[in-house]
């Protein structure tokens, strides 16, 4: 006979010998036995954990020949035949593909018919959330109102996608993950069996990536016992399900926890080097820190199976890391796993999410950390109000400028841009910004842009990693522009002397020119923009003003013909924007230049 998969071979036969559903199990049984089982049965549950063996027991020891105690005896003839999948009176179905009405009603057609040898006729239909709104209506009168010798039982992980009107006319049970315990104690059994020995951490491992599937479990076991010839390796297990071992983990957070982040880059490029996979790793690293958080508070509740392939090194993490950096872990790398799934450069991340679990946790870089009290916001900051205090000045000083040569007209409405209300993060420096837009142009950009993958290329991995979320927004021939997603990059990048350094070199080696070197958060660089546009717009205006006031009485109507229209073009666009904002809110809107 060719080779059968473990999860075939070692399939139970009886309800004692299903693993983690007692409570399940001993119902049945008790059914069985006194004879109260019902006309259908839902059985609903994650894949892989018993949902379809029970139902097949739960067949034969409705049909069996020498039932004893609810348990069928897997002797007799009927009990042999649906062992062998060859009793017609036992009828499994996939609803998966045979989800139309046609064959729901070929099903209530028959089950008219009485059993040609069995006791009871018994449908089986596995993956019944699959089918369609016709069949399940086709279903509904059967299952209400069956015929004495038919029992039907449904199966599914998705019970959900099934009509109230039929979970209603059938006995619910809710099968649920097996315990790590469990699946361990049952896979030793089977090697036990089968004189193969073992690593009990390696156990341990492989129930961890079962997931609270047996199937899933016997599946990876019969891949490692292909893997390491007839001996059940920690490392053999750890290389066919992909985890990471408790020393890297340990190592990690240990690192970033000193702000190390040379170490755990190094970690992180090590793993991913070996094969592993960067969402596996990051898995793995949340349920550690999981594990440090319940082990701080209560040991006893952690898993034997965790805590078996813990040693020492968990326990001093467990002391020397507090709980509140250990939220921050969690916070991060569950934004990091969420970005996984939109990326095909996952490496990237992982170097994002590594160097800011080196910074302290803070309100802006952990939105979901446990809130502080923090101190109420100041209304504008020094920065603001020295803008307004230029802005009054300039416009006091063109007032006089008009009064002194008889000009009645108004400054504009709205000659300066506004300070950015909105703004949470760090100031912006507008006066190393406004001189390189001055003189900007498309052609710098575009030739910035062609060699900053070259620039990047010549830093080491650790300031490789920290500039690799930046990107080029403008540039001429002084000084570039270089916007981050994150305000803390923005900082951390400031601070590093030497890797603005190392940039600047590497821009004039690629470029043939000095460059300066400016940063910007991603998010305010819009709004800086804009506020330049705005403002070079006012001081051409004021600039026409004074000339046009200035200038000899004969020129001063088309002068101030032309001003007016430049006036009345601005509030008009003021006003469009003012208009824009109130719909749609001002988080919703952003200006654009021509």
């Amino acid at each position: 006979m060719s080779y059968q998969a473990l999860y075939r071979v070692w399939r139970p036969q009886t309800f004692t010998q299903v693993v983690g559903q007692e409570a399940i199990t001993q119902t049945l049984k008790n059914a069985v036995a006194t004879g109260q089982t019902s006309h259908a049965y839902l059985f609903t549950g994650p894949r892989g954990t018993g949902k379809t063996s029970v139902a097949k027991i739960l067949a034969k020891a409705l049909n069996c020949l020498h039932v004893e105690d609810g348990e069928p005896d897997n002797t007799c003839a009927i009990c042999t035949a649906i062992n062998q999948g060859s009793q017609p009176d036992v009828i499994e179905i996939d609803a998966a593909s045979n989800n139309g009405v046609d064959e729901i009603r070929d099903i209530r057609d028959k089950a008219k018919y009485a059993p040609a040898e069995a006791r009871v006729k018994v449908y089986i239909i596995d993956e019944v959330h699959m089918l369609s709104t016709g069949a399940f209506n086709a279903l509904l009168k059967t299952l209400e109102e069956p015929p004495a010798h038919v029992v039907f039982i449904l199966a599914t992980t998705e019970p959900n996608k099934i009509p109230a009107t039929i979970i209603s006319r059938t006995q619910r049970f809710d099968f649920r993950r097996i315990t790590m315990h469990d699946i361990e104690h049952h896979l030793g059994d089977i090697l036990d069996d089968k004189q193969i020995t073992y690593d009990p951490e390696a156990l341990a491992v492989i129930a961890r990536a079962a997931e609270g599937g047996m199937r899933d479990a016997l599946s990876i076991l019969d891949q490692v016992l292909n893997f390491s010839e007839n001996h059940v390796s920690l490392e053999a297990a750890q290389d066919v399900t992909g985890a990471v071992t408790e020393q890297e983990l340990g190592q990690y957070l240990a690192d970033v926890r000193q702000g190390n982040v040379a170490a755990g880059l190094t970690v992180v490029r090590d793993v991913l080097a070996a094969g592993k996979d960067p969402a596996r790793l990051i898995d793995d690293l949340i349920a550690y820190a999981r594990d440090l958080l319940v082990y701080q508070s209560a040991p006893e509740l952690v898993d034997s199976g965790e805590l078996a392939l813990a040693g020492d090194e968990f326990k001093q993490l467990a002391k020397s890391l507090d709980a509140q950096w250990l939220f921050h872990v969690v916070n991060t790398l569950n934004r990091t796993q969420q970005q996984l799934r939109l990326t095909n450069q996952p490496e990237l991340y992982l170097q994002v999410a590594t160097v800011q679990l080196t910074q302290p946790a803070t309100p802006d870089t952990d939105a979901d950390a446990v809130p502080t009290k923090q101190p109420a916001a100041t209304a504008t900051t020094a920065a603001e109000v020295d803008e307004l205090r230029s802005t009054v000045a300039e416009l006091s000083k063109t007032v006089k400028q008009l009064s002194a040569h008889g000009g009645t007209k108004a400054a504009p409405r709205r000659a300066a841009a506004q300070p950015n209300r909105s703004r949470k993060h760090g100031e912006v420096n507008t006066h190393a910004i406004y001189p390189i837009l001055g003189k900007a142009t498309k052609d710098d950009l575009a030739a910035l842009r062609s060699v900053w993958p070259d620039v990047l290329n010549k830093l080491t991995d650790r300031r490789k990693a920290m500039m690799n979320i930046s990107e080029p927004v403008a540039a001429s021939p002084d000084g570039v522009i270089i916007s981050f997603d994150y305000d803390i990059m923005v900082e951390r990048v400031q601070n590093d002397a030497v890797l603005l350094k190392e940039v600047e070199d590497s821009l004039k080696q690629f470029l043939h020119h000095d460059e300066q070197v400016v940063l910007i958060e991603k998010a305010q660089w819009p709004v800086v923009r804009q506020r330049f546009i705005k403002e070079v717009g006012f001081k051409k205006r004021q600039a026409s003003a004074a000339a046009t006031s200035a200038g000899a009485e004969s020129s001063a109507a088309p002068a101030d013909e032309e001003a007016a229209k430049v006036d009345a073009q601005a509030s008009a666009e003021d006003k469009a924007v003012e208009t824009l904002t109130d719909i749609f809110g001002s988080d919703n809107v952003t200006v654009k230049g021509d």
